[in-house]
This record gives C-alpha cells, sequence and structure tokens, in this order.
C-alpha cells in the first residue's frame, strides 16, 4: 500500500511540475504573430499529420475550449479521423449541412489511398476550396470566417470559404443624400462594397486588389482602380504603403488606415476623400483616381483629391447642367461663409470706414458688457456642444432639444444681453454654411479656421486678417494629396480645369479627364461622337 500510495503521490507531483511548466510557458510567450505562436508551440508552421497535436496547438494559439465560439468538431469520416475547424457566427449552416452531409456517408472502400485528394476532388460540393499546408495560413484564414478540416494523418488542411457576417441591408447614407439618384449605400460588409461599384464599373480592367493590414486584426484592404486608365506609380505608391505598415490593426478601421499611409500629421484639412455611395466612388474611379476599400467600414478613400473634390456633391450631376451650377455656386457661397463672414464682420466693426455706403448698417445697434470676440467664442463652443449633444442624443429626441437649446441660447441671451443680436444671426449663417459642406471633415477644419481668423482680427486688426488669410492659402498649397496639388486647378492654374469647378457642363461637353490625376487614358469619349451607327 506503502509503495502505491508513493507512487501516485510521485504521478501527481509529476502532473503538477507538468502543469507549472506549460504555465510557465504561456506567460513567456511574447508572439507577434500567428506565425511566431505556432512556431513557438510546435516548432514549425506546417500542419502536423496528427490531429491531437494540431488540436493541442489550436488549444494554445487560437483559446480552444476557452473561447466558446471557436469550434473543433471530431468526426469519424469514411474511416479517418477528421476534426473540422471552424468560427460559430461566421459559417453559413447551410452549406456546412450539405458537405458534411455528403461527407458522413462516404465508406472506407469510396475513397483512394490518398484521402486528401480523395476529399478536394471528389466529395466537397463546394467551389471555393484550397488545400493549405501552413497552420498559420489556415487559421488566419478561420478567423476570417472559413472552415478548415484536418485528416488524421495528412499534413494538409481543406480550406473551405463557408462564410457569412452580420450585415445590413445597402441603405442610402445619411449624410449625403440626394433627391434623385440611387438609394443603396456601402454598408459594412467590404465583399458587398465591391460589388456594388463593380455592378456600375462593368469594365474588364477594373481591379480590385486584396491586401491584409495589422498584425493582429488582419484587416481585408481592396486598392480597386480601372488598370488601363489610372496612374500606375500612384496605384503602386498606394498598394507599396499599405503592404510596408507594421501595425497592431485597424480596429477603426478606415481612419487609422488613411492616417498611416498619408501622414499628414497635424494639418486640419483632408487629404483623401470619403464617400458612402457607390455611385459617386464609381465615378471618381472612371476619372482615374484610386478608391481604397477597409472592411468594417462603410465609407470609401477616394485618391488623390482636391479641396475643390470635397465641395462638390452628388446632387449638382443629378439636376439639369443650369441648376447643378446654381446648386454649386449656392454652396460654395456657403462654403465661403463659414470661413470668412464672421471674421469680415468683426473687421468691419472695428474699422467702420471700410464698409462700402451699401453696408453701413452692419454692426451692433445694442451695446453689451462682453466683448464681441468672446461672445464670438462663447457662441462658438456652444454650437459646438449643441453638435455633439444632437449626436448623443435620441433621434426622438434630438428635434425637441434643438429646439429647446435654440430658444434658450438665442433668444433668452439676447434678451439678457448677454449676446447682441448681429453675433447670433452671423453665426446662424456661418453654421448653416458650415452644414451645407459636403464633405464632413471639411466643414471641420474650416470652422478651426474661423476660429483663427476670428482671434487674429480681434488681436492684430486687419494685419491679423491679411496674414491669417495669406497662411491659409500658403498651408493648402504646400500640402500635397499623393503628389497632386491640393488646391488645383487654382495652383497650379488650369483654366479650362476651373471651368469646371464653377460650372457643371453638360455630360457631353465633359470629354477629358481631369488632368492631375495623370491618367494613362485622358479621353473620356470618342473624339467623333458623332460618327454612331445608323
Amino acid at each position: 500500500m506503502q509503495d502505491e500510495s508513493g507512487k501516485s503521490l510521485g504521478a501527481s507531483k509529476q502532473e503538477s511540475g507538468k502543469q507549472k511548466a506549460e504555465e510557465k510557458k504561456r506567460e513567456d510567450e511574447k508572439s507577434n504573430s500567428v506565425e511566431e505562436s505556432i512556431i513557438y508551440w510546435q516548432r514549425s508552421d506546417d500542419v502536423s499529420d496528427s490531429l491531437d497535436q494540431t488540436k493541442a496547438t489550436l488549444k494554445e494559439v487560437v483559446g480552444l475550449g476557452t473561447s466558446f465560439d471557436i469550434v473543433f468538431r471530431e468526426m469519424t469520416l469514411a474511416g479517418h479521423k477528421t476534426g473540422l475547424f471552424f468560427v460559430n457566427g461566421f459559417a453559413k449552416d447551410n452549406i456546412m449541412l450539405e458537405i458534411l452531409k455528403r461527407l458522413t456517408y462516404l465508406s472506407v472502400d469510396q475513397l483512394s489511398t490518398d484521402a486528401m485528394q480523395s476529399f478536394f476532388e471528389c466529395y466537397i460540393p463546394h467551389i471555393q476550396v484550397e488545400v493549405d499546408k501552413k497552420l498559420s495560413s489556415t487559421i488566419n484564414k478561420v478567423l476570417m470566417g472559413m472552415s478548415a478540416l484536418f485528416i488524421d494523418g495528412e499534413q494538409a488542411a481543406i480550406v473551405m470559404d463557408t462564410r457569412t457576417f452580420p450585415v445590413r441591408s445597402p441603405e442610402e447614407p445619411s449624410i449625403e443624400r440626394v433627391v434623385r439618384g440611387s438609394r443603396d449605400g456601402f454598408t459594412e460588409t467590404l465583399l458587398s462594397n465591391v460589388a456594388l461599384v463593380r455592378r456600375r464599373v462593368r469594365d474588364p480592367g477594373f481591379k480590385s486588389e486584396l491586401v491584409q493590414v495589422g498584425r493582429r486584426t488582419r484587416t481585408d484592404v481592396s486598392i480597386a482602380y480601372i488598370d488601363d486608365i489610372v496612374d500606375k506609380v500612384q496605384v503602386d505608391s498606394i498598394r507599396e504603403k499599405i503592404k510596408g505598415l507594421d501595425i497592431e490593426g485597424l480596429p477603426l478601421a478606415d481612419k487609422q488606415l488613411e492616417e498611416a499611409i498619408v501622414n499628414k500629421g497635424w494639418h486640419p484639412y483632408p487629404l483623401v476623400r470619403y464617400s458612402e455611395r457607390p455611385d459617386v466612388v464609381s465615378a471618381h474611379i472612371l476619372e482615374g483616381r484610386v478608391a481604397v476599400f477597409v472592411d468594417t467600414s462603410p465609407s470609401v478613400m477616394i485618391m488623390p483629391t482636391t479641396f475643390f473634390d470635397l465641395c462638390q456633391h452628388a446632387e449638382e450631376n443629378r439636376q439639369t447642367a443650369f441648376m447643378g451650377t446654381y446648386l454649386r455656386w449656392v454652396r460654395f457661397i456657403g462654403i465661403f461663409a463659414s470661413m470668412f463672414l464672421l471674421p469680415l464682420w468683426l473687421l468691419m466693426v472695428i474699422y467702420p470706414e471700410f464698409k462700402p455706403p451699401f453696408l453701413s448698417f452692419l454692426g451692433p445697434h445694442d451695446k453689451s458688457n462682453i466683448p464681441l470676440i468672446a461672445q464670438f467664442l462663447m457662441v462658438e463652443f456652444g454650437v459646438d456642444l449643441l453638435r455633439l449633444a444632437a449626436v448623443h442624443t435620441p433621434t426622438p429626441l434630438a428635434s425637441a432639444m434643438g429646439l429647446i437649446a435654440a430658444i434658450l441660447v438665442g433668444d433668452i441671451a439676447v434678451k439678457t444681453g448677454l449676446f447682441v443680436n448681429e453675433v447670433v444671426l452671423y453665426m446662424a449663417v456661418s453654421a448653416i454654411g458650415m452644414f451645407a459642406t459636403p464633405s464632413y471633415e471639411l466643414g471641420l477644419a474650416n470652422r478651426l479656421v474661423r476660429l483663427v481668423l476670428l482671434v487674429a482680427v480681434a488681436l492684430f486688426d486687419l494685419m491679423g486678417f491679411v496674414v491669417g488669410t495669406t497662411l491659409l492659402i500658403l498651408l493648402l498649397t504646400l500640402h500635397r494629396s499623393y503628389n497632386s496639388s491640393y488646391l488645383w486647378p487654382f495652383i497650379p492654374f488650369n483654366a479650362k480645369a476651373l471651368a469646371s469647378v464653377l460650372f457643371r457642363f453638360p455630360l457631353l461637353e465633359s470629354k477629358e479627364r481631369p488632368s492631375f490625376n495623370k491618367t494613362r487614358d485622358s479621353t473620356r469619349m470618342s473624339p467623333n461622337p458623332d460618327n454612331t451607327e445608323q
């Protein structure tokens, strides 16, 4: 009895020591990628021919047995021990059931000596199937939503594309609405977004390259362009920057990718254009631009872009040329007012001699104990707080909150003498111009410029306005969007292109693509469009 108890105690100590060694090994692991983690645990990235070894590695690398949604279903198919590895919630149930139904009824006699080849070529009824010999690649594909079948005795896995993702139906973007036009918009699924663009651009030259970014998130990024139109140097530059990223991941999708590849630092103005409309992205691709799709994001980045691109809206091209031009001019006036109306008004109040006779009515008619610049800053921050509150307020309450805030801030503040009437009026006009800016990022940058110009005018009068405006133009001129001038066609000056910015020409008169894209094919249509078949 003593010998047996001694052996039991020794085995218990040995097991305890083994567990402590495993825990110590887990604590010492400092892998930065799936491949490094696999090599750490099984000394090779190859798929093991032992199903038990594969299962043990998956337990350490992906948390099999700990994460409730990581599934490894062991089965015996045609006399072979197998394991089906997938993520619960990513796999389509109907496809999985059809595959398993086919494999379950197989007998040993139906398989050749090469079980892997028989399963792959004859008995898996699915289109997208491949054999993968690297365990890291297999795990990454499963984490993307695919399923993998391991066979005991085989040093490879059969990977099947059975993925499906939680997805909402395409709906019109809330910030790019149009009266006439399509009502579909991008969603958070990369494949659906590319399909929406390919539906509009049925060109064999339309390419959509797939790149994965992030050691941990391995986010799918697609670079889309038309091969025989786009500037290849530009595509190569974007591709190299994306592939060269060595970061942990992109949990915030497109915005983090923009910061990583554009490197604009503290520059307030957007150097890429975002759009949630497939028709807008398709139109830019046909112009020779590059579109970058990021999985889990409903916005697409368009590069390169200019300041004037960010001022245009899809509605202008959904109306007649005359009405489109009118809408474009109204929008330009609103954007100008959002930047310069308040500084110019404050300058005319400080220097009444600058006012033309027909603007003699400008200026505060009532006095306040608070300086005008302080009033402007208070109203600016009040509008920002109101906007932030509206974003975080449930939709049914947002309208009521806005009405109450407008009454309290506008009416009561004026009656109590906190603000003068003109400050509230011109601030409201500037805010409307900011909200009329098609690009949300451009509107925020213009608001910052307005604040800086207000402070410059208050501190340095006319000199502050002149120097501030000059520095703004220099800032926009010196920065480039992927080797393209940000103020094109104003700087460098291109009269023909500037006319197309100021006026929305009819379709048949727009025969050339924008020259700043450096496209390989600069023509939109045949030189003799009238030579049609009779």
